[in-house]
């Protein structure tokens, strides 16, 4: 009878620590909390001195959401923007600098195609498109932030 009690004493003071664990910075799904979001300013690519993008499309007019989610191989960075009329497609995370991160920091803008024809600006709803880009883990170690630009704003998410 001791010996029952024992282990289940044992195994209750085990289970009653990993909560701790699940809270921690150890756990590896807690590395990137939720995203907040940061007006953006409006500076042109020549202002900057970089040279203008290959890619011809407009970035989203917000960023409404931006989730890290983890996976054994690394992570998934998924970005819901709202553009300004209905039609908006093509959407698309696109890593600056050949997605390397500078500073800790992976920048990625979100653009999308602009429709053709007639524009409707309906619900917020029904104008949403979504995005999202897959990071390995090799490339994670490197990064403390995840930043997704729209037009007017930004989603960062840090560790």
């Amino acid at each position: 009878m001791k010996r029952i009690v024992t282990v289940t004493l044992v195994v209750t003071l085990a289970v009653a620590g990993c909560g701790r664990i699940r809270d921690s910075r150890l756990n590896p799904f807690n590395w990137f909390g939720g995203a907040q979001s940061q007006p953006r300013e409006q500076v042109s690519a020549l202002e900057a001195g970089m040279a203008p993008k290959a890619d011809p499309r407009p970035l989203v007019d917000q960023v409404t959401v931006m989730t890290v989610n983890r996976t054994p191989q690394g992570a998934i960075i998924q970005a819901t923007g709202l553009p300004a009329t209905q039609g908006f497609w093509d959407a698309e995370l696109v890593a600056d600098n050949g997605g390397d991160p500078v500073d800790g920091v992976l920048t990625y803008r979100f653009v999308v195609a602009e429709p053709k024809g007639p524009r409707r600006v309906s619900t917020p709803q029904s104008r949403e498109v979504t995005a999202a880009a897959f990071i390995t883990s090799r490339k994670l170690e490197d990064i403390s932030r995840i930043v997704v630009q729209g037009l007017r704003n930004s989603q960062v998410s840090s560790r």
